[in-house]
């Protein structure tokens, strides 16, 4: 007997006809002998309609309410999924991420779990019920009810399954696996029956939205078995796993893009130790992430701090820029709300060289200037001006191998 957790997302779930076939896929594999706990988002176009209700009563509404608000898509969904399963004979058990329990940090609508008690799941396995749990969601030790962000229902899909020593997790969703590139900017995108970890992780945190960034972490760090399915058709997916020496790596296993993207740039200022710490300080202060980090040096004893954040953080971030500007005595600040990042990765980087010259001869070719640039291991990242995205990705699509033959 196998224990595997499933996740279904919004669009898996998006209807009481979706979410009645999910329940039969549920039931076979129950009634094969396999132990199962199903982790399943809102219903798709439910957390919009729940965050517009919001912004009728509070224009920037309070992060503790909006949690305590967002949680209950979810818990439609894992009550409705749980009787379509009554209904079809199989005994089942649905449970808020606060039922379980979830334990998580309080940073509302952003919260890291730090624990799970699984007595309670372990026991409904145990007596032949199928579990269903609330994603995106836990508790914090107040009591508070939180949310994981974005795509948390991922991230509890894989702590459950790592909690419980799951044989594998399996993420259902509207795309049958992971792809080299989205297929929608390339229609000659391939699926990639694997991708290790590392590939994953930075396809994650560089704009894919196939899996959320910590889910993919849980799954390295436990060594969770990841599978990406498709909720809609018949197929193996896409599997991520550790490297395995035998593995042929391609150069580049996939080109990540993000939209929302701002750059700030901070000019004049006293190059003085420290100054870095006293300009990202206060930003990190208001919860805001940085990304790319370029720093240069003038001859007049002053430096240019440039970085990217989210873009609904840009005027946050502006605003806090203008400050520090006055108080560290620099030039001025200037900002760009209308770039993207592209990116390469690929494990096939650490022993091949020239990757990076062959990267920025193909934009050179197609006249795209880059502004900023980040490398690691094994992926580069470039920042161009938003118009030029989509030409930018079929280009290194097709000069790295990808396109589909």
């Amino acid at each position: 007997m196998a224990l595997y957790v499933y996740k279904f997302g919004g669009t898996s779930v998006g209807t009481p006809e979706r979410i009645k076939a999910v329940a039969e896929k549920v039931k076979k594999a129950h009634d094969a002998g396999d132990q199962i706990v199903v982790v399943v988002s809102a219903m798709s176009g439910e957390t919009n309609r729940l965050v517009g209700l919001a912004k009728e009563m509070q224009v920037q509404p309070t992060d503790r309410e909006m949690d305590v608000l967002l949680s209950t898509g979810e818990q439609v969904t894992i009550s409705l999924l749980s009787m379509a399963l009554h209904n079809l004979g199989c005994e089942a058990c649905s449970y808020t991420g606060a039922q379980v329990k979830i334990l998580t940090d309080s940073s509302h609508t952003k919260a890291r779990i730090r624990e799970i008690e699984d007595t309670r799941i372990r026991n409904d396995l145990a007596a032949g019920r199928v579990v269903v749990v609330a994603g995106f969601q836990g508790v914090d030790e107040q009591g508070n009810i939180t949310t994981l962000g974005r795509g948390g229902s991922d991230t509890t899909a894989v702590a459950l399954a790592a909690a419980l020593k799951a044989k594998e997790c399996l993420i259902y969703t509207d795309v049958d696996g992971v792809y080299t590139t989205d297929p929608r900017v390339v229609s000659k995108a391939r699926r990639l029956d694997k991708i290790t970890f590392e590939e994953m992780l930075e396809l994650a945190s560089l704009g894919s939205k196939v899996l959320q960034i910590r889910s993919v972490e849980f799954a390295g760090k436990y060594n969770v078995a990841l599978r990406v399915l498709s909720s809609f058709s018949e197929g193996n997916g896409t599997l991520i796993t550790y490297e395995e020496t035998e593995m042929e790596r391609a150069l580049i296993s996939g080109i990540a893009f993000n939209r929302d993207e701002a750059k700030l740039t901070l000019t004049g200022v006293p190059d003085l130790p420290g100054v870095a710490s006293k300009i990202l300080g206060p930003v990190a202060a208001e919860n805001i992430e940085v990304d790319m980090i370029v720093q240069n040096v003038a001859e007049s004893g002053t430096t240019d701090f440039t970085f990217t954040v989210n873009r609904n953080d840009y005027l946050r971030a502006r605003k806090i820029l203008d400050d520090l500007c006055i108080q560290l005595g620099g030039k001025q600040v200037s900002g760009d709300n209308g770039i993207v990042k592209v990116s390469i990765v690929g494990v096939g980087m650490r022993s091949h060289a020239g990757i990076a010259s062959t990267m920025f001869k193909v934009l050179a070719d197609e006249g795209i200037n880059i502004q900023m640039i980040s490398t690691s291991e094994i992926k580069i990242s470039v920042v161009i001006d938003e118009k030029y995205l989509e030409l930018a990705v079929r280009a290194l699509h097709k000069a790295f191998g990808l396109d589909q033959e």
